[in-house]
């Protein structure tokens, strides 16, 4: 089984009853004898496409463009996608592999629809989108000219399933547009929910690559390779650029020389989107390669002599003539027949969302930055090398992907530029939890991997290591840059990956800040002058609420520089965290108690704030509030600095107050409820919100 460590991010998912619900919306529609018009996709002006301008755009229904329109013809082939004129090349190599598995096909393009049974204009397709199935609905109106669908179609005029899916696409997107230009491992992994490696061609080619090639397609993954700049004798030999290919199939065989000897030929069977235009040149359809290929192999290898877009090249043609390919792993839940069956192929997978907070943890890149530190940090374990693996080695593919990219290709979403780094535990005579500074100015990371371009969402790399433990590192390229990720782990063993972090609760204060706490220049005559204000302030109960103690606090502070003041939620908290019997008030001894706590804080934020600018940066929180006692992990972090830290990651001495408040607050009404220390406790809902709320 794989071991899916899921993790809530930060992200809230949209309530269930704004959700839009394919069999509601078709029940609906067939009740009220009506046709399905998308609201939230609604018909739009498409003349900012390049290849659409001054064009008199229709958008009609499939029933509106041919009389006999099915959403299958003889099922769905590689065949059914030929291109239009928007620039989803990418997009479509990707769809064209799909229909090759079809267990993936019939995930992402449900069977139970159509245009005769039940048909009510709706349709509906399922993406993988950063670790969870969304189910996209979509009406069946589809941008025409002259009659004729202008983007995706099949080759059969009545054939709909690959138009309405690639508009079901550009919904998930936002828009047609946010479709041109992109990298087929996207949506490779959005067909998928795979990893997705990419190898650049131009650059130092592993000398394994068709191995690993063929690795893959064991493990049913998908392929595709992209050509970006394109040498002259390509452009004669029939490629084009930029573009994107499906690889929808290898072959490797003996052949006979002249000489009376053999050689390996490694060869890549590649579609073009466009349904035509094919290569020219070695092993193409009507080259003279072919000649001395019995007919058997011909056969076994499918070779249809077509202008079909379909071609075979060689391997060393593909890596001297294309820029980068592309190969997406499946998740080990889509291998479970292969597995069954008795093959060793399937991966072990663990999964983990995080996100990149502004003066939390977002830290950077530069190794050398105190807040490199404050990155999230994830600890991998892996105990046993792979099955047959001479060297003894693991392999491992670690893929960190950007959460929300392409929503909206103009805005700035797409400009982060993200990485991880692969450390080594192994070797290290210290290993604290999480890793500090010391340890990366003594280490030097085992690996270090970025994305190739901004706009890619996904850095995979595939790994060989030794059996043992590694920490690894997602990070932006500058400090300070926000975004969520989702990072999954690949491996042929059991990989254990965990978050390397502290554990939420309690610590030792550090005997320093007692002793300033203690110690600070406040004499016996202040606290008395203190403890009168105090019992003139509280009147004849002795007690006060938390206005009589703001009014104490802004007197007992009158002395500190920077003119510190407690703002009036701080004053209700302090109040909560003191007040067991819930009156509202507290007594001299509470008191006593806060103030002391107070002290602690102040003299902790001072520490931090060296310069006396009344902040200290969201980096800083994590050791603050561990040397006055409390261990936080990285998720914590990044939510005090979601609630309290100002737009530059600054978090103000009110601020840091009140997370000091909550936190010794929320910790104490845990404890109040787990008897045992188990780090398990048990509310009523009553309790929950009697308890939270006061808090």
């Amino acid at each position: 089984m794989s071991n899916l460590n899921e993790r809530g991010s930060s992200t809230r998912q949209r309530p269930a009853e704004y959700l839009q619900n394919f069999e509601v919306l078709q029940n609906e529609c067939i009740k009220k004898n009506i046709l399905f018009k998308d609201e939230e996709f609604d018909i739009y002006d498409l003349s900012s496409i390049s290849n659409c301008r001054n064009k008199r755009i229709e958008w009609r229904r499939p029933k509106e463009i041919v009389d006999d329109p099915q959403f299958f013809v003889d099922g769905a082939s590689r065949f059914d996608v030929k291109q239009g004129r928007l620039g989803d090349c990418w997009l479509l190599a990707a769809i064209a592999n799909l229909t090759l598995n079809k267990k993936l096909f019939n995930r992402v393009v449900p069977y139970d629809q159509g245009f005769y049974i039940k048909y009510a204009g709706i349709f509906h397709f399922r993406f993988w989108q950063y670790g969870k199935w969304v189910d996209v609905v979509v009406d069946d109106r589809l941008p025409t000219y002259e009659g004729k669908l202008i983007f995706l179609q099949s080759a059969k005029n009545n054939e709909f399933w690959s138009a309405l899916l690639e508009k079901a696409y550009a919904k998930l997107y936002g828009s047609y547009e946010a479709l041109e230009g992109g990298f087929s491992m996207a949506a490779m992994g959005d067909f998928t929910g795979g990893v997705s490696e990419i190898y650049v061609l131009n650059d130092v080619v592993p000398s394994n690559l068709f191995k690993i090639m063929q690795n893959s397609i064991q493990r049913q993954a998908l392929m595709c390779c992209s050509i970006f700049d394109l040498k002259s004798d390509g452009k004669k030999k029939g490629l084009k650029a930029p573009h994107a290919y499906s690889i929808t199939k290898l072959a490797c065989f003996l052949m006979k020389n002249t000489t009376g000897g053999s050689s390996t030929v490694h060869l890549i069977r590649l579609r073009n989107p466009w349904g035509q235009d094919e290569w020219n040149g070695s092993w193409s359809d009507k080259s003279y390669e072919w000649l001395s290929m019995t007919q058997n192999i011909k056969q076994s290898l499918g070779l249809v002599i077509d202008d079909d877009g379909e071609f075979w090249m060689s391997f060393d043609d593909v890596v001297k003539y294309f820029s980068i390919m592309e190969i997406c792993n499946l998740a080990p839940d889509d291998l479970i027949e292969q597995y069954e069956l008795g093959s060793k192929t399937k991966w072990d997978l663990s999964l983990f969302e995080g996100e990149w907070v502004r003066g939390a943890t977002a830290g950077g890149c530069d190794i050398f930055q105190e807040s490199f530190s404050c990155n999230p940090q994830y600890n991998i374990t892996l105990n046993k090398p792979d099955d047959n693996d001479n060297e003894k080695m693991c392999t491992v593919i670690i893929s960190l992907m950007k959460k929300k990219m392409y929503r909206n290709r103009k805005k700035d979403s797409n400009s982060l530029l993200i990485r991880f780094f692969l450390f080594d535990l192994n070797k290290s005579k210290s290993v604290p939890k999480p890793l500090d500074m010391q340890f990366f100015n003594n280490n030097d990371a085992l690996y270090n991997f970025h994305a190739l371009q901004h706009n890619i969402r996904e850095v995979c790399k595939r790994l060989k290591v030794s059996p043992g433990k590694y920490c690894i590192i997602p990070c932006t390229s500058n400090q300070n840059e926000e975004g969520e990720f989702l990072l999954r782990v690949f491996s042929e063993t059991k990989n254990n990956l965990k978050e390397f972090d502290n554990e939420v609760g309690t610590c030792p204060i550090y005997d320093k800040i007692k002793k300033l706490a203690l110690n600070t220049n406040e004499s016996e005559e202040s606290n008395e002058k203190l403890k009168k204000y105090f019992l003139k302030v509280a009147g004849s109960d002795k007690e006060v609420d938390w206005m009589e103690l703001k009014d104490i606090l802004d007197f007992a502070m009158k002395q500190e520089p920077g003119n510190i003041r407690f703002s009036n939620d701080v004053c209700r908290c302090l109040i909560t965290m003191m007040d067991w019997d819930r009156s509202g008030k507290l007594g001299f001894k509470e008191f006593q108690r806060l103030w002391l706590y107070i002290r602690q804080w102040k003299v902790v934020f001072k520490a931090y704030d060296k310069k006396n600018k009344g902040y200290i940066k969201g980096f800083e929180l994590r050791p603050a509030l561990s040397s006055v006692g409390y261990h936080i992990k990285t998720r914590t972090v990044n939510t005090m600095c979601h609630r309290y830290a100002n737009r530059k990651g600054y978090i103000m001495f009110d601020d840091f107050i009140m997370c000091a408040i909550r936190l010794k607050t929320t910790i104490d009404i845990f404890k109040e409820h787990d008897p045992g220390n188990e780090n398990v406790a048990s509310f009523t809902l009553e309790e929950w919100v009697e308890k939270t709320f006061y808090s």
